[in-house]
């Protein structure tokens, strides 16, 4: 298994509420990586590339970690905004209160939409021998929108409320 230790500058640390520090989700995120994602855009079979392998998976796995655990701080943001609101539900541990709270769907469909887009743009395979306007991708695009509404966001929210259930111990 991979650890992905996550250091947080001491500026970070004050905007956070101390409790904070204990929320880690890497192993979910390990395990939706190697079960779910890779499966998407690998084939079987070995390259015998391992150390560019690792490389990239590495980048990948803390690239995913770092953003599904800044929900952390997009928790407190929300909490100040509307402290009674979230203070109601964090006193009664109701996570599901809390999870509606954070969700805005039209936030999550932009969300998509624009990654989705941004793999299309950076992620084009681009040669000088272009033929035509058949544009080839380095991943879909599409698998890039289902990665964030399948685990990305789902992870951080749960983020989100498991910060928010720890906010005011």
């Amino acid at each position: 298994m991979v650890t992905i230790n996550l250091k947080f500058d001491k500026s970070a640390a004050q905007v956070l509420h101390p409790t904070g520090a204990s929320i880690n989700i890497n192993k979910d995120i390990w395990d939706f990586y190697t079960k779910q994602l890779l499966p998407l855009f690998t084939t079987a079979g070995d390259d015998g590339n391992y150390a560019n392998t690792a490389q990239c998976d590495l980048q990948c796995l803390q690239a995913l970690s770092r953003r599904i655990h800044y929900g952390k701080f997009v928790a407190e943001v929300k909490f100040r905004d509307s402290p009674e609101e979230y203070s109601t539900a964090i006193h009664a541990q109701d996570g599901d209160t809390l999870m509606k709270l954070l969700t805005f769907k039209n936030v999550e469909e932009m969300v998509k939409r624009r990654v989705e887009k941004k793999a299309m743009v950076f992620g084009q395979e681009v040669t000088l021998n272009n033929v035509g306007d058949n544009e080839t991708y380095k991943i879909d695009p599409s698998i890039v929108s289902r990665l964030y509404d399948e685990w990305v966001m789902p992870l951080t929210k749960l983020v989100q409320v498991e910060y928010l259930l720890r906010r005011l111990d």
